[in-house]
């Protein structure tokens, strides 16, 4: 027999615990009778799960909602319970700011008030003490608007509940939710208009195509909502079960729900704008994320029969379950393709993976979810989703020119991984044109970067293979991933081979350290110079450890400190560089990958690394090649790392402190309080102490014992603040000399192009022509545009029409942005700084705007 833990988890999926039955009116029936009978024996048990299935499994709701009326006519205590139960989670959940609980316990209960469950002037109180928080909080006298992420919040999860249960609370208590629409009407209409630029996956330059009158996600969210409400609240895509059953629920008795507390913000800064409350702003906005910014890929008629309303709750749906399923693959592309809807909603399914994958400042979860997320639909709907994603790729093809540069990477890390899942197969006679643009066109770099990781992903005869239908793609290709030993040629100098020769007999021999230290400075540079020894000592080592990346880290954990002897500071750390990035020049995999492993064994300084990516071979690369970017970003991230780790172990160790601190406390006291009970006895005419002397021994052992761990931990913390106070300079210098490092490549180029630097920011949809339903990727045609006429308007027949010089600068202001957002919580504490010794005067204003619209900081200038 089918356990009622199955039933209540698989209620509303057709399932064999069903019977394959997926009638809503029979399952909840079902459901119901096998849980009323379960009560008497598990009530805690289906009290949690219940609860627990109802926050994890979100788009379920509306059925959870109607089985707890059900129950709430057979067990009125029971049901009470639940209610308590939700009311203390919605609380922690405030209090601790934990978004997605407080969103789902408030749909929860939404639906419990349409089941008769919850009285519905219980919860407009609860609207109501959100919205009161929300005007407070942007209130200029009384509130603190820095923190209107949070107030913005607020009315998010009112409105949300509406499509659930607007209807009912409009039947039941119209004047009091009027009265809640007229306070959110009037929020609006004080709270500030956001803007997304600095979040935005397209990115354009010129103000003007920025579309400033553009509603921001909440304002869209209003609009929709009260064009719900003039409809008389009709929607397709919220399941109304509780209607069957409406009859049976009157009956029963609507609970209570008591007063929530909404917590305060901090207080606000000394000035309504500046460097203080910007600080705050972006504190606000860490805490309370925008959960999806809508990526519209594919023309309105894909889902032209979608009201606007409908598809907000389809993205909430596709949302929840990618958060609350995240570990578990096949659920998750179960449910998202199993959803409570009458209408196919492929389309805006992808449109919402892909906003994930490219949302910003950060997704959710890591990139490698998504994509096999989307794998496991394209197995899932074979015969419609494979065509639908190829149409997406498509689409944010012809906008490359426009995509921010971080969502790029993103884009090439993720499709380039999607195909190795697909035996590498795509059409690729379909982007052959990019062969004849120039080679700083986005699309053709596009296309190489793709092809450079597949070739990571595989191998390069693989990948070569995988494009034979267009043989001229084989200049994209990297070139093949062999090495540079300077010694391995015939006419090499015979001094520097020799000596190569003889280290690596060295090293084969296990020589120590000390030894080939002690070699290199008696015999080698004496003889041959700094700059021979070095040479010959890099391309050794790293020709020793070429085999594989085992023997890579192997060389370098044994021979390391030949290395760090060598190039103690950053201008010899420079050349070290310069000789690895010589040695690996035909795989620029492994030499990211060099340069990671030595800045973790400490080889290089992050300092070092900036100055190579910034040498002027590698800036006249940075707009035709991810290369340099990739091993900046890699050392930028090492060293965020480090302090994120040392911060995490700080934290730790203070609670380590505090519970130390109270143990050795409880020892010391229980060692005195024995003390102050000892009393004299007379043994043989002498007095001595009536106490257990092996009790007394145990409790100063103890106390000592405890008081050690204490000094200990306390020792521990101090030595990891000193870490942490080093680990802060060093993050500082970084990004003070990283901004100093694009103001000084980038101020000749700015002032050679201002003025014509500028996209074209057409706000039209992407064209995409009638697809071909087909599962097959190669065979697709989705989405298929004319070469001649791309979207972004400047890939012609005739070429890019974008200046190399233009697209340089519009590559790096691209990353400067990108860079910026991605650590701005450890910029945000320099701004002071980087305000008074990089943006001075002087600088140009799009440097400055790219670095201010990473921030998210308004222009002040």
């Amino acid at each position: 027999m089918t356990s009622w833990r199955s039933l209540v988890l698989r209620i509303g999926e057709k399932c064999p615990e069903y019977g394959g039955n997926a009638d809503f009116k029979d399952q909840i029936e079902t459901c119901f009778g096998v849980v009323r009978r379960e009560l008497l024996h598990s009530n805690d048990d289906i009290l949690s799960f219940l609860l627990q299935c109802a926050e994890q499994l979100p788009h379920k709701i509306p059925l959870y909602g109607t089985l707890v009326g059900l129950l709430n006519l057979e067990d009125e205590e029971f049901v009470r319970r639940i209610v308590e139960n939700t009311h203390a989670n919605l609380q922690v959940s405030l209090d601790t700011g934990n978004c997605n609980k407080i969103r789902i316990l408030m749909r929860f209960l939404t639906v419990l008030m349409c089941s008769k469950v919850l009285q519905p002037s219980a919860l407009v109180v609860l609207f109501e003490s959100l919205l009161s928080s929300a005007a407070t909080t942007v209130d200029e006298e009384k509130g603190n608007p820095s923190w209107q992420a949070c107030a913005d919040f607020y009315i998010n999860c009112i409105l949300i509940c509406l499509p659930w249960g607007g209807p009912e609370l409009v039947e039941q208590v119209p004047e009091e939710i009027d009265r809640v629409m007229v306070g959110i009407q009037a929020y609006m209409s004080i709270r500030r208009h956001v803007s997304d630029a600095g979040c935005s996956v397209f990115e354009y330059i010129d103000d003007r195509s920025q579309g400033d009158c553009e509603k921001d996600f909440l304002e869209d969210l209003w609009s929709h909502v009260q064009d719900l409400s003039n409809k008389g609240w009709k929607l397709d895509s919220v399941p109304r079960p509780h209607l069957t059953f409406e009859p049976q629920l009157v009956g029963g008795k609507s609970h209570d729900f008591g007063p929530v507390t909404c917590p305060e913000v901090p207080d606000p800064p000394a000035l309504a704008k500046g460097i203080a409350y910007g600080k705050q702003k972006h504190e606000a906005e860490l805490k309370y994320p925008q959960r999806i910014r809508r990526l519209n890929i594919f023309p309105a008629s894909k889902t032209e029969n979608l009201q606007p309303v409908d598809r907000f709750v389809v993205e909430e749906y596709l949302l929840d379950i990618l958060f609350f399923l995240n570990g578990c693959r096949k659920e998750c592309a179960s449910s998202m393709v199993g959803l409570p809807v009458p209408f196919r909603y492929e389309y805006l399914m992808a449109e919402t993976i892909f906003s994930q994958i490219l949302l910003l400042p950060q997704p959710p979860f890591r990139p490698i979810y998504y994509t096999l997320v989307i794998m496991d639909l394209c197995k899932a709907l074979p015969g419609a989703f494979p065509a639908v994603v190829a149409g997406a790729v498509r689409s944010l093809f012809d906008k490359i020119s426009d995509l921010d540069m971080e969502c790029r990477t993103r884009l090439i890390l993720w499709f380039s991984h999607h195909l190795s899942n697909f035996q590498f197969i795509w059409p690729w006679e379909e982007w052959s044109y990019v062969l004849d643009l120039p080679k700083w066109a986005p699309q053709r770099v596009f296309v190489q970067e793709v092809l450079e990781r597949q070739v990571r992903l595989s191998y390069w005869d693989k990948i070569k293979q995988s494009i034979e239908s267009v043989p001229a793609l084989e200049e994209l290709l990297p070139p093949k991933g062999t090495t540079n030993f300077r010694y391995s040629a015939a006419d090499v100098d015979q001094t520097e081979h020799g000596l190569s020769t003889q280290l690596t007999s060295m090293v084969k021999e296990r020589s120590t350290t000390r030894e080939i230290i002690s070699w290199i400075e008696d015999d080698v540079i004496p003889a041959h110079g700094w700059d021979i020894t070095l040479r010959v000592i890099t391309q050794t080592l790293l020709n020793i450890g070429s085999k594989s990346f085992t023997h890579l880290i192997t060389v370098l954990e044994r021979y390391g400190q030949v290395i760090a002897k060598l190039c103690p500071d950053q201008d010899k750390q420079f050349l070290l560089i310069c000789e690895l990035s010589e040695f690996w020049r035909n795989n620029a995999q492994m030499t990211a990958i060099a340069i990671d492993r030595m800045m973790g064994y400490r080889l290089l300084s992050n300092v070092a690394i900036v100055i190579w990516v910034f040498s002027e071979s590698n800036v006249n690369q940075f707009h035709t090649s991810d290369h340099p970017w990739e091993i900046l970003g890699n050392a930028v991230t090492k060293t965020f790392n480090r302090i994120t780790d040392l911060r995490k172990e700080i934290s730790s160790l203070e609670k380590s402190v505090v519970s130390a601190k109270e143990a050795s406390s409880k020892a010391l006291a229980e060692l005195e309080d024995a003390k102050s009970k000892l009393t004299l006895t007379l043994v043989d005419n002498e007095p001595v102490l009536a106490e257990d002397p092996a009790k007394m021994k145990r409790l100063n052992s103890n106390a000592e014992k405890a008081n050690s761990k204490e000094v200990s931990t306390q020792e521990s913390l101090e030595a990891k603040e000193a870490l942490f106070a080093r680990a802060a300079d060093e993050i500082e210098a970084l990004f003070i000399f990283l901004y100093k490092s694009f103001c000084n490549v980038l101020a000749e180029p700015l002032r050679e192009t201002e003025g014509s630097l500028h996209k074209s920011g057409e706000a039209d949809e992407m064209a995409i022509e009638q697809e071909e339903d087909t599962s097959a990727m190669e065979l697709d045609n989705e989405g298929r545009s004319s070469h001649r006429s791309h979207a972004n308007g400047r890939g012609t027949a005739n070429g890019y029409n974008v200046g190399e010089k233009e697209q340089w600068c519009l590559t790096t202001l691209g990353y400067v942005k990108a860079l910026t957002r991605q650590y701005a919580s450890e910029i945000w504490p320099l701004v002071e700084k980087l305000d008074a010794e990089v943006l001075t005067e002087d600088v140009h204003p799009l440097l400055r705007k790219a670095i201010y619209s990473g921030l998210c900081r308004p222009q002040e200038f």
